[in-house]
């Protein structure tokens, strides 16, 4: 893996910076990878680049940042290498080439023993396979990480019971995980990585193996954590749905690299190609976009709608508001006037196309 020349950087993110920084991220399996960085090779198919070198891109020159405090989605179908990307982050896998930075962390320059620090204090993992210990109880499953980490009796136990009562599982901390439900499981799985106060967590597709009933259960669970404790999350789901539904920004990955980052609605409305048109085209939009994604700006020469609507509000349950023909104001949690809203405004968002001015 390419090394900088600085020393690692150990210290928790400042305010303005983000929370996750990757650049020229390559991760090449197979002889001698490093020569296939930034190579015309790299851009071969995939068939005929393990034909010529029996080399596989599963990372090709990703760049992003993640803010503190955002859900960033990155989602493709399988293969698309979304999941070694986020195993890259902590270097559960190895990069073989670019820069990585995470919760104040030079991931890229790490040593053995800050990576440690790095995924014991700064960063959890939720993954779709709940391992659980079977033979421990709810409480001590969720305390595991922290007794790893010497914490001692007492306050571990009292960190769990906290985070048992975020998730929603009071009562269940004396339970063994044979005896819950499918959806418990992954709840404990989510306390366990919340008990060590994680700067960042990475999902790994935790709600694959789940029901659709139980998956919708989760989705919100994990959204109301986010509007409750604020941390930053890098989630990955080969689910476009719930891409669009949990992202404050989707990242769209196909054969190792990543083809658009943007907002829901930016997807629905501005696909960077075929692929990512394709992959949207039978989006419920009404049930992704949002009061804020279809809000136009306030005309200065108008009076303002005096009716208000939340901005997270979907554009489905906009539609009883707007039908009178009268506007709406769209405001923040702040109350801050954000656009405004009429009813030619939500059905053109909602029935399709790039969302234009109401009157155009």
């Amino acid at each position: 893996m390419s090394q900088v020349e600085s020393d690692p950087v150990s210290a928790p993110s400042a305010p303005d910076q983000p929370a996750v920084a990757v650049e020229g991220l390559w991760k090449v399996f197979g002889p001698k990878p490093e020569r296939i960085v930034g190579s015309d090779e790299a851009d071969l198919p995939r068939d005929e680049l393990m034909d010529r070198t029996g080399n596989v891109v599963a990372v090709g020159d990703a760049s992003f940042e993640v803010a503190q405090g955002e859900i960033f989605v990155v989602m493709g179908l399988s293969g698309s290498g979304k999941s070694t990307l986020v195993r890259c982050l902590t270097r559960l896998i190895e990069p073989t080439a670019g820069r990585i930075q995470v919760a104040g962390t030079d991931v890229s320059a790490a040593s053995a023993a800050e990576l440690r620090d790095l995924r014991r204090k700064r960063v959890s993992m939720v993954f779709q396979h709940f391992g659980l210990l079977p033979n421990r109880r709810v409480r001590d499953n969720v305390s595991y990480g922290l007794e790893i980490a010497g914490v001692d009796r007492r306050e571990r136990g009292e960190r769990a019971e906290e985070v048992i009562e975020l998730v929603g599982l009071q009562g269940f901390g004396d339970a063994y995980p044979d005896e819950l439900s499918g959806g418990m499981k992954q709840r404990v799985g989510l306390a366990r990585a919340l008990a060590a106060d994680p700067e960042v967590l990475l999902l790994d597709e935790p709600f694959s193996a789940l029901d659709p009933l139980i998956r919708a259960e989760m989705q919100a669970e994990v959204s109301r954590l986010q509007r409750q404790m604020g941390r930053t999350m890098v989630f990955i789901t080969h689910d476009l749905r719930e891409a669009l539904q949990l992202g404050d920004r989707i990242a769209v990955m196909r054969d190792g690299r990543i083809v658009q980052i943007g907002t829901a609605a930016e997807l629905l409305d501005e696909p960077a190609d075929d692929y990512v048109r394709d992959f949207t085209a039978e989006v419920p939009r009404a049930l992704v976009l949002t009061a804020a994604d279809a809000a136009e700006p306030v005309d200065p020469a108008r009076q303002p709608p005096a009716r208000t609507i939340a901005a997270d509000t979907l554009l489905r349950d906009c539609i009883p508001y707007v039908a009178d023909g009268h506007g709406l104001r769209v405001v923040d949690e702040h109350d801050e006037t954000l656009g405004v809203l009429g009813r030619g405004r939500v059905l053109e968002a909602i029935h399709g196309g790039r969302v234009a001015p109401e009157g155009a």
